[in-house]
């Protein structure tokens, strides 16, 4: 999963698997996009590089840039 840099009026595009799953605005958002992929223990997964990659600006930040 690929957590994208925040976008100007706030909330991360989050894709999966090359495909866009939605806009984040916060944890709780990016762990049922896991869910919904089929992860169903995402909450331990967000600070795993392995399943979750934060670009452009640091992980769990959400707010407009």
């Amino acid at each position: 999963m690929l957590a994208r840099p925040a976008s100007s009026t706030g909330g991360r595009r989050v894709t999966i698997r090359g495909r866009i799953a939605g806009l984040a605005r916060c944890d709780s958002n990016v762990i049922e996009f896991l869910r919904q992929a089929g992860l169903p223990n995402a909450s331990m997964l967000l600070d795993q590089p392995k399943w979750v990659e934060w670009r452009g600006g640091p992980a769990h930040h959400y707010a407009a840039h």
